[in-house]
């Protein structure tokens, strides 16, 4: 079995692509072939995949995302690929991971969060219209047989959004590696604390993302400052503006407690560190990184946007409000600094997480595989001699007049 993956872009630092190297990787030791196809690849532990390079010109975010579409789905309907998945918004695939989620849901979720200036900005944003646009086109797709959803949440708002069938939507949650995330990462809490200077005996919440406007790291800082001056907040990754919430935190009188820690190429050390897991986000349709807090035994605190607050839920492992209540995250923080409840719901937190297994997501992937296959191969001799059409190439990214994202509901 071939199967074509369709990825534009890799970094270390991204929970996604952290997502995509660990999947690719189960696959093969399952003896799938996999042809990837990318504007670039770095220098990975996956030795056996030599990718396909995409990289037309482009000039800003609106050129690149739609020039990649363009260029790849060429590429594609030259593949000799049994099936093609894709992580991008296009409709040449076979397979689509919503990884992103549903990113009309996501704009509704800014556009509630703006001000009146963003508010105009976000909805005359080319980008955002040619988006909304290619997701549309994504889910009409005739080629589209099979959505991956990463949590209960994205599988509702795609039916919802675009009356896609349920038959079509399969929830495979994101892989967690219990063994590299684990509770003996707590031996390295010295080191981290000593490096941050963080008296030994303080609390210590971790926060890690990237993107820190829409991760929620605002309402964490502002909701820390509610809290006693024994606790901490650390922050791990990338941000284009770091220096922005280093001034909000100063604002509040936190220079000590606010922790800003940047990019980790690994940040295990910070898990161990850490009593309790942060993520006030936005909008996220499964972070890996509560996955991954979870497998360390801490207990989460995550918004009611979040993938990951079914879980949390449904297994008492952790505290859900929502996003930019800092007054409803502070209280769960505050509940958080008893020791007895930390430990009890972190233990409950890495029971959660075991099933989630690298093995265990490549099998339901490999089956959905031959589901689809055999399906597939049903319909060609349904059709006979008559050709299969070709797959199809996005337009030209101009945005579509009557467009407007959608504004907040309700």
């Amino acid at each position: 079995m071939r199967v074509a993956i369709i990825r534009q872009r890799y970094t270390p630092y991204g929970g996604a692509e952290r997502f995509v190297e660990g999947a690719l990787e189960a696959l093969l030791e399952r003896g799938v072939a996999i042809s990837l196809y990318t504007r670039e690849w770095p220098q990975t532990r996956l030795k056996l995949i030599e990718p396909t390079l995409v990289d037309p010109f482009h000039v800003g975010r609106l050129w690149r995302d739609a020039s990649f579409a363009r260029e790849v789905c060429r590429a594609i309907g030259t593949t000799r690929a049994d099936l093609v998945q894709s992580h991008e918004r296009v409709p040449c695939c076979d397979v689509y991971r919503a990884g992103d989620g549903v990113h009309a849901v996501y704009l509704d979720e800014r556009l509630a969060a703006a001000g009146p200036l963003e508010r105009i900005a976000l909805r005359a944003s080319p980008y955002h219209h040619y988006v909304l646009a290619a997701e549309r086109r994504l889910f009409a797709s005739p080629w589209l047989a099979a959505v991956i959803c990463n949590s209960e949440m994205v599988r509702d708002e795609i039916r919802e959004r675009f009356g896609y069938p349920d038959a079509k939507l399969h929830v495979i949650r994101n892989a967690v590696d219990a063994d590299a995330f684990h509770p003996g990462l707590r031996a390295e809490r010295e080191r981290v604390c000593a490096v941050h200077r963080i008296p030994a005996g303080d609390t210590v919440f971790l926060l890690v993302g990237s993107g820190y406007g829409r991760k929620g790291v605002a309402t964490a800082i502002r909701a820390l400052a509610a809290l006693p001056p024994t606790t901490h907040l650390v922050v791990v990754g990338r941000e284009a503006h770091p220096q922005r919430y280093a001034r909000l935190a100063r604002s509040l009188g936190l220079s000590g407690r606010v922790h800003i820690a940047g990019p980790q190429t690994d940040p295990r050390p910070y898990f161990g560190a850490a009593d309790a897991f942060v993520l006030p986000t936005l909008y996220d349709p499964c972070p890996n990184a509560a996955l991954e807090a979870m497998a360390c035994a801490l207990p989460v605190v995550t918004s009611a946007k979040s993938g990951v607050a079914e879980i949390l839920l449904r297994h008492d492992a952790g505290l859900v409000c929502p996003s930019r209540d800092d007054i409803a995250l502070a209280a769960h923080m505050r509940a958080l600094l008893d020791p007895a409840l930390r430990e009890r719901v972190g233990a409950n937190a890495r029971r959660a997480v075991l099933p989630l297994t690298p093995g265990a997501m490549t099998l339901e992937l490999v089956l959905l595989y031959r589901e689809l296959l055999a399906a597939s191969a049903a319909r060609r001799r349904g059709n006979g001699a008559r050709a299969t059409p070709a797959r199809p190439v996005p337009p030209d990214p101009t945005p579509p007049r009557d467009a407007a994202p959608p504004g907040p509901r309700g």
